[in-house]
């Protein structure tokens, strides 16, 4: 997804903007849905993790220095590899998900109200307009085109980055 590219509006074609609107929201929407899983999982995963370093300790207590207290199993599993991998993934599970939040809600109220002021202005003829009416569909369609092959690029300079 770029943010970026999807919050920028074309003032000059504020009908195939408008058209978009819905289809943008419900996307960025779905993303922070995805992003909100991701990060319940990965707290979970902290819990479990941390839940299974207690019962190591408890179960062989000589994985402590001197007798297993709270504070002596705390240190033992906030220490712990395992722990400190889950924390970090829920670190970065929870900025995905903030980030995905302000994303969803900037194009779902303040894009949406950008759009409807340009409308408004477009309305008492602020901007100068087209000379020949243009074909909905097919601006539409390009505008689909367009994304998806951007879209394309960006998921094959991920595979690129992961490998």
């Amino acid at each position: 997804m770029n943010f970026e590219r999807d919050i920028k509006i074309d003032e000059t074609s504020l009908d195939t903007e408008w058209l978009g609107q819905a289809e943008l929201a419900i996307r960025y929407g779905k993303y922070w849905v995805e992003c909100k899983e991701r990060f319940t999982r990965a707290e979970e995963n902290v819990k479990i993790i941390t839940s299974e370093l207690i019962l190591e300790v408890n179960q062989t207590p000589s994985l402590v220095e001197g007798k297993p207290t709270v504070a002596n199993i705390e240190a033992y599993y906030r220490t712990h590899p395992r722990h400190i991998e889950a924390k970090e993934e829920w670190i970065t599970a929870m900025t995905e998900l903030n980030t995905a939040e302000i994303v969803k809600n900037e194009i779902c109220f303040t894009r949406k109200a950008a759009l409807e002021a340009l409308v408004q202005l477009h309305g008492q003829q602020y901007f100068a307009g087209p000379s020949v009416p243009r074909n909905l569909h097919e601006e539409i369609e390009k505008k689909r085109e367009k994304y998806n092959e951007e879209r394309k690029a960006s998921n094959a300079r991920v595979r690129l980055i992961r490998k």
